[in-house]
């Protein structure tokens, strides 16, 4: 219906494989390009893309053309196969199993698009959100599976 417009701000995050440190400096700009671009192809409006070595913070208007899951499924099975084929060939990337998401009103938007674009300082300065970092726990984004996305 033309006119409408459409206000789903989430915030995902998700992890590296074994919490490993696969995200160098090198390759960190290609591939919140290639994240920017999956979701643009999906439809949805990109706030932020950032994170650290280890794991990736993410803020879109969700498309009403994509569900949540199909959504990360696109981001963490392109960019694995990016990172994999074109910036480190000959070695396997691979996310972790599941990610975080959280619905975000729109008076909080330019809060949590501020933590996302600055996490290498927050991070440096141990001013963190902890329910806003992936965890080592077996349920690291809390006890609702549906949340989860485990069906990456």
């Amino acid at each position: 219906m033309p006119g409408i417009r459409r206000y789903a701000y989430l915030h995902f995050v998700w992890a590296t494989h074994g919490r490993l440190p696969l995200i160098a400096p090198e390759i960190e700009r290609d591939l919140h390009r290639f994240i920017r671009r999956v979701c643009m192809t999906d439809g949805c409006e990109v706030l932020a893309v950032n994170g650290m070595p280890d794991h990736v913070h993410l803020m879109v208007n969700l498309s009403n053309m994509v569900t949540m899951a199909d959504l990360m499924q696109h981001v963490n099975g392109g960019s694995s196969r990016f990172v994999s084929g074109s910036l480190q060939p000959g070695q396997t990337f691979i996310w972790r199993p599941g990610y975080s998401v959280d619905a975000v009103s729109r008076s909080d938007r330019a809060t949590v698009v501020s933590y996302i674009d600055n996490q290498k300082q927050r991070h440096a300065t141990g001013n963190i959100w902890p329910g806003a970092e992936p965890s080592d726990d077996e349920y690291a984004f809390g006890d609702d599976v549906s949340a989860r996305g485990d069906d990456q």
